[in-house]
């Protein structure tokens, strides 16, 4: 059977959750494959708002849900979420939720070190404070304390004195006490029942689905161009958000990821530092956050907002393999009079089709405008192309051009059945 993986093609916050929960209904597992809780996800199912940022889209529908190796998870913060959407009345149970037991985990000195080096640095990466930079790098420096180590507590104390002899010397840099050790273990202690009932070979449940012919939709968070490796660096997450690392992040072979569907907002928006060609810091600027609602999930924090980036979306397609987009939020362009899309850009005296990796070039390069009719229609709720402005239909079907992949979905409203099918992702 067809699976499906879905990334965010931008900066993030393009709409994932919604998209997800639609798919999710046709889909046996939902698994998610990177990134922790620092991914904000907003399903609006009826008259009912749930806000996720570590648990799979798919769990409010009682799919299948799976957080797949390469997440690092927060335990205290999975309490909490499970707890929260238990008293939205959505059934949370280990028959429908799991966490890889090789996970990496969050724990509170992270938060720590995080706040501490974005406090002290004149260079702001515009970190979420919320220790995912400094787990993945213990993850990489094998000192990581993971899910399947709460079972094993007693013999953790190799594992913490590793921890503690690169940690404590980062602690005392910042004038900080080192960690203490016996809390930590008393920690450890206190939340790990709330971890292990859920805790499971992962790798082995997905295959055993995958022999079934059962389908998979892999979630993605962040968006690719926070990629570790082909985003806007230094500006960027501390994961691969690219197609391919639902394969590794999951414990499934690349075969297994089938249709990459990217998430695709119809104009751009960015939480934090880092390079934004086409920001507007204007009222039009000022107009499309205030209509597109634009503050993050978790963190709260306002959205850059500006004009659809062609450059970058082609570069998203191209780097995961994209095989077709969901383009969401439409309706936010809804009656303004003209539009523009960035088909380029200027770069000192050249003229460049592609976004630069060198950090100074990105800040220097300027956009090159394709401007563009708008329309004073509606298209908020749309369920169908027929029930679409022409001028916005145009508009899509030059966005396509542009990016150089096809429009699979085109997402009209925050809720769950307002979309319209192009193509049908999960079609074998």
């Amino acid at each position: 059977m067809a699976n499906v993986t879905v990334i965010g093609a931008q900066w993030g916050d393009e709409g994932k959750g919604k998209i997800v929960d639609w798919l999710a209904s046709r889909a046996d597992a939902v698994v998610r494959f990177q990134g922790g809780h620092n991914a904000g996800h907003t399903l609006v199912v009826g008259n009912q708002t749930y806000k996720l940022s570590l648990l799979p889209s798919g769990i409010v529908r009682g799919t299948l849900s799976i957080i797949g190796n390469g997440v690092v998870l927060d335990p205290w913060h999975f309490r909490d979420e499970v707890a929260k959407l238990t008293g939205q009345g959505v059934a949370i149970t280990p028959d429908n939720l799991q966490i890889a037991d090789n996970c990496s985990l969050i724990l509170p000195f992270h938060r720590d070190l995080d706040g501490l080096r974005e406090d002290v640095s004149e260079f702001k990466i515009g970190t979420t404070r919320r220790g995912i930079g400094p787990a993945y790098e213990d993850k990489v420096g094998r000192r990581a304390i993971r899910v399947c180590d709460l079972a094993h507590l007693d013999d953790l104390d190799p594992q913490i004195d590793r921890l503690c002899a690169h940690h404590d010397a980062l602690r005392a840099g910042f004038d900080q006490p080192p960690i203490d050790r016996k809390r930590l273990k008393d920690d450890l202690t206190e939340i790990a029942p709330h971890i292990l009932p859920f805790a499971k070979p992962v790798w082995h449940t997905l295959n055993q689905v995958k022999s079934d012919r059962k389908r998979f939709l892999f979630e993605g968070a962040q968006g690719m161009l926070l990629d570790v490796d082909h985003g806007t660096y230094p500006f960027v997450t501390s994961s691969n958000t690219v197609g391919g690392a639902a394969s590794a992040g999951s414990g499934l072979g690349p075969a297994a990821t089938g249709y990459v569907l990217g998430i695709v907002k119809a104009y751009t928006t960015r939480v934090g530092a880092g390079p934004f060609p086409t920001e507007l810091e204007d009222e039009i600027g000022q107009k499309l956050g205030e209509r597109g609602h634009e503050f993050g999930t978790v963190t709260g924090r306002k959205r850059r907002c500006g004009w659809f980036d062609a450059v970058l979306v082609r570069k998203a397609a191209a780097v995961s393999g994209i095989s077709g987009i969901a383009l969401t939020k439409l309706d936010v362009l809804d009656g303004f009079e003209q539009l523009r899309i960035c088909v380029g850009y200027r770069l000192g005296d050249k003229t460049i089709d592609y976004f630069p990796s060198h950090a100074a070039e990105q800040a220097a390069v300027e956009p090159i405008y394709e401007d563009f009719d708008g329309w004073s229609e509606s298209t908020e709720g749309a369920r169908r192309w027929a029930d679409l402005p022409a001028q916005a239909i145009k508009y899509i079907q030059r966005v396509q051009e542009l990016i150089e992949c096809p429009v699979a979905l085109v997402s009209t409203s925050p809720e769950r059945e307002d979309t319209i099918l192009v193509t049908d992702p999960f079609s074998d």
